[in-house]
């Protein structure tokens, strides 16, 4: 039996069939791969380095569908990397006399980090999108629940009260941080150009005046950024792809964290538009979008400190710091690829009890709203008599089950505050309201 060595994401839900695992695949380094060799030799023939018909025939052999992609990753071992197995049958496939032209002055390194680079603009792109979605669903859920009063929660414990606007204003924020950040690094991602140690050797050695024109061709051949050195062990790309993908897998994983709290059964605050179900217990209704996108952000991390890592790049091209980036960027590309795509979906389907909500605000009797009354009876009874009786007061709350307020009156006597009121959860949220107006101006 011949062993399937296809990634088909079986154990990968979160990005299986994500427009990230399509455009990370192993055919799609292979076509970025075959991109970055017909760009080089397009680049080359423009600055009459290369007959045009070189470029034409270059051109005419890169299809991927010529090159077996299971036969180059067997191969690729022998030379630690899968470029110089595709040299050699892209030059085969474009035969006399223009296979000579195929990869010229080039080496292999130039051809994967340029390859790499077209992943991750291929891949960001839909994430982009995604991030898109995302923001739109969560503007509208912070403007239709502007006023949506809820516990807020600090140290797992009810704290003070804030409204879900604010909160999914906050969650908005986040998910436009990281648009921007994803933004600015796809457009910066530059082509790899130097040669074998960097120098551009070897393209003057053929001819060329200027091998910066060349590099400069070379970018605009692939639409990408042109570098100001070659970047071989100098690996800011790759260190600034692997920030903004953290970051955003991390803003994804505050919404899901969020989502997974208050959509467990005794708080059920929040829920996912459709759950996933159980293999044994019917009833469920899993939170699996938030679930996929909260693993995302677990995992996201540490192979970006791996990509952190290979920054320590020794001499002018490295053995081992660039190998090691090879699998985790494109585990981070494929990782922030699904979770945009769940994120998205989870944002748009998100389901706000308000309801429950209010019924919480409850809980605790009126304690939600201690700290204000700290500050009215502060100047009337001062600073440590209030506090005594608020804590006397709150120990009673919680242990006889009853009011606040009503407790407030007994222990204070001041029948003049209207502490009914001034216990309305309702009523004490600051400026959340206007917070989230403010989140919302920004597009």
């Amino acid at each position: 039996m011949t062993p399937d060595c296809s990634d088909t994401g079986l154990l990968a839900p979160g990005w299986s069939g994500s427009p990230a695992g399509d455009a990370t695949s192993d055919t799609a380094y292979l076509r970025a791969m075959l991109d970055a060799e017909v760009a080089l030799t397009r680049a080359q023939a423009s600055c009459g380095l290369a007959p045009e018909a070189a470029a034409t025939a270059v051109a005419e052999a890169a299809r991927t569908d010529r090159f077996d992609v299971r036969s180059l990753a067997r191969r690729a071992r022998a030379d630690g990397n899968p470029v110089i197995p595709l040299v050699a049958d892209l030059t085969k496939a474009v035969g006399t006399p223009y296979g000579p032209y195929v990869h010229r002055g080039a080496t292999s390194q130039d051809i994967l980090d340029t390859a790499t680079m077209l992943v991750g603009v291929r891949t960001l792109d839909p994430v982009l999108a995604d991030l898109e979605r995302t923001q739109t669903a969560l503007a509208r859920l912070a403007a239709h629940h502007r006023d949506t009063v809820m516990p807020g929660r600090t140290l797992t414990q009810h704290a003070v009260p804030t409204t879900f606007g604010l909160k999914a204003a906050g969650w908005r924020s986040l998910v436009l941080d990281a648009r921007d950040r994803v933004r600015a690094v796809r457009d910066g991602l530059p082509a790899q150009l130097g040669g074998a140690a960097g120098t551009l050797a070897a393209f003057t050695a053929y001819g060329a005046d200027d091998p910066r024109a060349l590099t400069a061709a070379y970018a605009q051949e692939l639409g990408l950024a042109e570098p100001a050195l070659p970047w071989h062990s100098l690996r800011t790309p790759i260190a600034d792809l692997a920030g903004a993908l953290a970051f955003t897998a991390g803003a994804l994983g505050k919404l899901a964290a969020d989502v997974l709290t208050l959509s467990r059964t005794e708080i059920a605050e929040v829920g996912e538009g459709t759950g996933g179900g159980s293999s044994a217990m019917p009833h469920k209704a899993n939170p699996v979008r938030a679930t996929l996108v909260a693993a995302a952000a677990r995992r996201a991390p540490q192979l970006a400190a791996t990509l952190y890592g290979s920054l320590t790049a020794e001499d002018e091209r490295p053995a081992g710091a660039w190998h090691a980036e090879w699998e985790p960027l494109r585990d981070l590309l494929r990782l922030v690829g699904g979770a945009a795509r769940d994120g998205a979906e989870l944002a748009d389907g998100l389901r706000v009890n308000a309801e429950t909500m209010r019924e919480h605000l409850a809980l605790t009797h009126g304690l939600i709203v201690s700290e204000r009354l700290a500050a009215k009876l502060a100047p009337l009874l001062g600073h440590g008599r209030a506090k005594e009786l608020l804590i006397e007061a709150a120990r009673r709350a919680h242990t006889e089950g009853q009011k606040f307020a009503q407790l407030l009156t007994e222990e204070t006597g001041l029948k003049e505050l209207d502490l009914e009121g001034l216990t309305d959860p309702a009523q004490y949220t600051g400026s959340a309201a206007t917070l989230t107006d403010r989140a919302l101006e920004r597009s």
